[in-house]
């Protein structure tokens, strides 16, 4: 039960981190963008793949990739937003 609320936890810090990177990095994101989006969606692609596979840290592995693509879309979308505004 513990575990599972802690890759729970784990997977929502990715906002907080995608919001720090996002105000510490403004402009590394900007060339950055399209990176953050390609890497989340080969993120989801892995865990599609992982889903099928069986071997002992998948879960683990799973949230891992998990805060990945959180963060990684955090950040595009905080940027996207952050443009229209100005």
């Amino acid at each position: 039960m513990i575990k599972e609320l802690l890759y729970i936890l784990i997977i929502i810090a990715g906002f907080p981190a995608g919001l720090l990177l996002k105000k510490l990095c403004k402009d590394e994101i900007k060339d950055w963008e399209k990176r953050f989006f390609i890497m989340s969606i080969i993120a989801l692609i892995f865990i599609i793949i992982l889903l099928f596979l069986n071997f002992q840290y998948k879960i683990p592995v799973i949230v891992a990739l998990g805060f990945i693509i959180v963060t990684g879309i955090t950040i595009s979308l905080k940027y996207k937003s952050i443009n229209n505004k100005i």
